[in-house]
């Protein structure tokens, strides 16, 4: 009896190198990398934001950056007004990469966006899913609400919601002087504190992951005992740094920000 050819076995799978995703930004591809930082910005928002980071961190640090829906080469796409569907989407997004190491970053909003990805990712993948988890300028999940001042500032008047924007940074505001800035960027800032306002942090498992806090000394937006609560997120290590400035430190400082976030990340393994 003649034997019959055995069918080919399928290729195995291998995980692509980079993502080709408009939710995904590669602002450092590294093909060795030992960790990739993937940056979530704040309300508002965009993944350029942190462009200028990429020469600053440490040289085998990947560096990615988040583009939500509705700004900059998304400006067309309708916006995500609720964290849960915002934090199903990037996790699946991420999950695709599990090597290198992952490492979180997020600022403000973005800073709870981090722990409710970090969280689906852990879920779906093991405890190693998420290796670190860097907060900014946000209090803990549990105890997050609207800032004082701010409740419903999405409904605001153009106006008034300028003049919220610039009690949080006086300083970085300067594009919402042209009215056609401001017709591009106010909808995204309307969008993103609606979903930070809607947001109640629930009860769940802290993560394995540990977590450092990062915050402007002078950010009314968040207090010192506000921000310790992050400690109940993990059963790994946690450790808290303050930078001069307020609640957009990291733009005024940026090179301290950054390079205090290098220390973070050289000092994992």
């Amino acid at each position: 009896m003649t034997e019959q050819p055995r069918p080919p076995r399928p290729a195995p799978t291998v995980a692509p190198l980079r993502p080709d995703s408009r939710w995904i930004r590669p602002l450092r591809p590294l093909p060795a990398a030992r960790l990739r930082l993937v940056c979530l910005p704040h309300a508002g928002g965009t993944a350029g934001y942190f462009r200028d980071w990429a020469d600053l961190l440490p040289p085998d640090v990947e560096l990615w950056a988040v583009q939500y829906p509705g700004r900059e080469n998304r400006i067309a796409e309708p916006f995500v007004d609720r964290m849960a569907p915002l934090a199903d989407h990037v996790a699946r997004e991420l999950a695709p990469f599990p090597d290198p190491p992952l490492v979180l970053f997020g600022h403000s909003m973005g800073a709870v966006l981090a722990h409710e990805v970090a969280r689906r990712l852990t879920a779906d993948a093991g405890p190693r899913a998420v290796h670190h988890l860097v907060v900014s300028g946000c209090a803990a999940p549990h105890l997050v609400r609207p800032l004082a001042g701010q409740e419903g500032a999405h409904l605001l008047p153009d106006d008034d919601l300028v003049a919220v924007l610039r009690r949080l940074d006086p300083d970085g505001t300067a594009l919402l002087d042209d009215p056609d800035m401001r017709s591009v960027l106010l909808p995204a800032v309307r969008n993103d504190y609606e979903l930070i306002q809607s947001y109640r942090g629930s009860p769940h498992p802290p993560l394995r992951a540990g977590i450092t806090a990062f915050a402007g000394r002078q950010d009314d937006a968040v207090d010192d005992d506000a921000l310790d609560a992050w400690a109940q997120a993990t059963r790994g290590r946690f450790d808290r740094r303050s930078f001069p400035g307020g609640h957009f430190y990291l733009s005024h400082h940026r090179d301290e920000v950054v390079s205090a976030l290098g220390d973070v990340l050289r000092a994992l393994r």
